[in-house]
């Protein structure tokens, strides 16, 4: 034992406790509980690998792409990957439960957080109300083909729906340890099965049972934002900061893997559909039973896209739950949603309101979106890259103004803001042109958000504002006893002094 350890324990024993304790204004949700493998559990099932990797082969079936098509995919996940170095850059910094609403701040401000914390809930609604109404359809096709009764219509998709929402808040209350390790659990059954099935299945052509919504934009183009749609949600670990065991080296490796993890899975289904074999699991899932293939194929199908359904629910349920939590301590919108379970750590106000909300919001689309999916998905999309490109250029910001600039981050940081600017105006320039109209007024809506919400907080709550960006921050209990005393100073900084506490009230106090 060398002198300076022991004088450091010798301190430590004679250490009295500090008058005053600090504490993280996010520890209500259970601090450093979530080791890695929950944390890259999280982020796949949010992106849900298996419902990407069937549209995927569907595309490459009907427009047949060739090896251009292979091309895209693996470029466009090469730009993803890009962008997860990029929000890297805060995650290896800080841990916050609001993800990218809360890194924008530290490099644009307050508006900009703003708006992308309005794209987030709006592509994370869309992603859950979407999943949770094709999970209500595929569950209401196996019992079809188990010739349940009353399997049909409107009512039954409704109650289908509301019983998936049930079971995945309840999941979502019991605590985000047993969420991820169901999530992981459930995703990973699926991906086994569909990727089995695309393997093992004979070589077969197309059929022409599966739908595809037409569009504007050429199949390339539509491929690129079709692979980031599907890559949705790889950040959503970063949800979890706060929670996870070691945060600044466990949540940036599963925001990197995973959009690696994803990209060789897509370009995989790619692969299988240029083969033939993609074709034969794409025509047994959308044409069933009339597609001619192996009758077991249908049930087997149904049954791993229902679980890779489900695992999508759960995890932008677990996510989007985080972020509306955030933004009540801060007091952006009502504080009711930072209330807490003392027991599961578990932010209950947030998942009700959220589930409340998908819930609603799928009943809509069940019996309407379905028939125009390509303007759904176009708002979802443009809501996706708003905030993609706003954290892309808050990274540059931000690594700017605490002068850790280097090369690489110089260069991811401006190649995404770059091609994130340029993809929104090409969305905007071509649904104007067409007179498909969703996409640009999303795109003016969530632009224009973070200004008005900035203007009606500052006019009704403008304490709220200074709280943005709340992050997970050291506490007392962190500090080693004898090695100084956590304070906070005048503007709410946290410093640790030397010396009693009452030396130190008086360091806070000048």
């Amino acid at each position: 034992m060398t002198a300076a350890l022991r004088a450091a324990i010798d301190r430590a024993r004679g250490a009295g406790q500090p008058n005053t304790t600090v504490y993280s204004p996010l520890r209500a949700l259970g601090r450093r509980q979530l080791p890695a493998i929950d944390l890259l559990a999280q982020s796949l099932s949010t992106i849900a690998p298996v419902t990407g990797m069937m549209y995927i082969a569907l595309w490459m079936a009907t427009h047949h792409p060739g090896g251009g098509g292979v091309a895209t995919i693996a470029t466009t996940t090469s730009v993803v990957v890009v962008l997860a170095f990029c929000i890297s850059q805060f995650t290896k910094r800080l841990a916050a439960a609001g993800s990218l609403y809360s890194f924008v701040c530290q490099g644009l401000g307050a508006r900009a957080a703003l708006a992308t914390g309005a794209a987030l809930l709006t592509g994370y609604l869309g992603i859950f109300l979407s999943g949770l109404a094709e999970g209500a359809e595929t569950v209401l096709r196996i019992a079809a083909l188990l010739r349940l009764p009353h399997t049909g219509g409107l009512p039954a998709r409704t109650a289908t729906c509301a019983v998936l929402a049930l079971v995945v808040a309840v999941i979502s209350l019991r605590g985000a340890r047993y969420a991820a390790r169901a999530i992981l659990v459930t995703e990973t059954c699926s991906l086994v099965l569909i990727s089995g099935l695309m393997i093992v299945t004979p070589a077969g052509s197309p059929g022409g049972a599966a739908p595809v919504s037409p569009t504007s934009l050429g199949p390339l183009p539509v491929l690129a934002m079709l692979t980031v749609l599907s890559m949705a949600g790889f950040e959503s670990a970063a949800f979890f900061g706060p929670e996870a065991k070691r945060p600044l080296s466990t949540v940036t490796r599963a925001v990197l893997v995973s959009p690696v993890v994803v990209g060789v899975l897509f370009v995989f289904a790619a692969c299988a559909a240029l083969t033939g074999h993609g074709t034969v699991v794409v025509d047994a899932y959308y044409g069933g039973t009339r597609s001619g293939g192996p009758p077991w194929m249908v049930p087997a199908l149904d049954v791993g896209m229902a679980c890779s359904w489900l695992a999508c629910t759960l995890g932008c349920a677990q996510a989007g739950s985080r972020l509306l939590y955030s933004m009540g301590v801060e007091h952006v919108v009502p504080g009711l949603l930072s209330r807490v379970h003392a027991r599961l750590r578990t932010p209950y106000a947030a998942v009700a309101v959220f589930m409340a909300t998908g819930l609603v919001g799928a009943g809509v689309y069940g019996p309407a979106g379905r028939h125009d999916v390509g303007m759904f998905n176009s708002v979802v999309e443009t809501a996706l890259v708003v905030a993609y490109t706003l954290v892309a250029y808050a990274s540059l910001r931000f690594l700017r103004r605490i002068g850790e600039h280097t090369v690489p981050t110089l260069v991811a940081g401006g190649v995404v803001s770059a091609l994130g600017a340029g993809l929104l105006a090409v969305i905007a320039a071509e649904g104007a042109l067409h007179g498909e109209w969703a996409a640009p007024v999303a795109l003016v809506l969530l632009a224009s958000s973070g200004a008005l919400w900035h203007a009606v907080l500052r006019r009704v709550r403008p304490a709220s504002l200074t709280q943005i960006g709340a992050f997970d921050s050291v506490e007392t209990a962190d500090i080693l006893p004898g090695a100084g005393v956590l304070v906070l100073d005048a503007q709410g900084r946290r410093r640790i002094v030397a010396g009693p506490a009452g030396d130190c009230r008086e360091e806070r106090a000048g």
